[in-house]
């Protein structure tokens, strides 16, 4: 029987899909693709194929899982299996890089940026972006990670030079201008089958780890005499999100570049103009808020390729 094949390096995010997938019936199978082998003298298995692979696989210890899954991409590919969030996807999701350059491409905004790859390098590239504030971030990161902000030149040398500077792990790092939100948060779009979703806004008063996955939530906070701290939802779905021209722009964005299901985030400056400045193509969602709002990425996600393998196989519920 023709299934479905999710693959991935994380079982804590994938759960979440896989349940849904239990409760539409929907027949899956999990490629955990951290380690494996590519047999090129056989064919794939019929169905279809989603890959959730994460730019952020190697802070798990999955440090090829991104190469492996290229590969097995590649074969799917050639043997005409459809494959959604694929090699274009994934090409996308481990590059930051590529994503600029394929969202100016598409008459996306997005901060200025200058990528380095050496200590020397970073400090001249901060100096010819000659920004007051600015932030340096990996190339391939996730979740925020490796994100610093700066005020000034001297500041990033000392940081360069000292044993807390972080050395990215394809070597890239991106040196670039610090946009401020007069409120202190982002926008998260998110879109299944190349369709917009919903909005979430995520405050970033507390630093830019902004993973929405469960895992990554922060703990509750308490105040120091034991009364528990009633704290703002750190996300939160946006009601009646208007950003029409945006949705449309990031639709088609997503549509030129084989993206089924991403994660789209942008900031607003204090002259409410949008910089869009990441691209998840391994979304996850945050489950508070989802409740809050009644909306659940998952599901819409686990119904999609119900409908795809449906569509392409004639397959019936399990």
């Amino acid at each position: 029987m023709s299934k479905a094949y999710v693959l991935h390096e994380n079982d804590e995010w994938t759960i979440h899909l896989t349940k849904r997938l239990d409760e539409l019936n929907v027949p899956y199978e999990v490629w955990h693709l951290d380690q494996g082998i590519v047999d090129l003298t056989e064919e794939p298995p019929e169905g279809i194929f989603y890959s959730r692979m994460s730019a952020s696989s190697h802070t798990r210890g999955h440090r090829f899982a991104p190469e492996l899954t290229e590969s097995v991409i590649a074969w799917l590919e050639q043997h005409g299996r459809t494959v959604l969030n694929g090699s274009r996807a994934l090409r996308l999701e481990v590059s930051k890089v590529n994503q600029y350059t394929a969202l100016q491409l598409n008459g996306i905004k997005t901060p200025d940026t200058i990528a380095a790859v050496g200590r020397e390098q970073i400090i001249e590239a901060a100096e010819k972006l000659d920004k007051p504030s600015f932030i340096t971030k990996h190339n391939r990161a996730g979740k925020g990670l490796g994100v610093q902000l700066f005020h000034s030149i001297d500041a990033l040398k000392q940081y360069v030079h000292s044993d807390d500077f972080e050395l990215p792990v394809d070597g890239i790092t991106l040196i670039q201008e610090y946009i401020e939100s007069p409120e202190s948060y982002i926008t998260r779009c998110e879109f299944v089958g190349g369709r917009f979703v919903y909005a979430v806004r995520v405050d970033t008063s507390e630093g830019f780890e902004l993973c929405p996955a469960d895992a990554c939530q922060i703990n509750d906070l308490f105040c120091p005499v034991g009364e528990e701290v009633e704290e703002k939802p750190k996300f939160q779905v946006v009601k009646d999100f208007n950003e029409p021209l945006l949705i449309t722009q990031l639709e088609y964005f997503l549509s030129k570049n084989d993206i089924a299901v991403a994660g789209i985030e942008f900031i607003k400056d204090a002259d409410s103009e949008i910089y869009v400045y990441d691209i998840n193509t391994n979304t996850n969602y945050n489950a508070d808020a989802e409740a809050a709002h009644g909306t659940y990425g998952m599901l819409e996600l686990a119904k999609f390729l119900k409908k795809k393998l449906e569509r392409e196989y004639s397959v019936v519920e399990a």
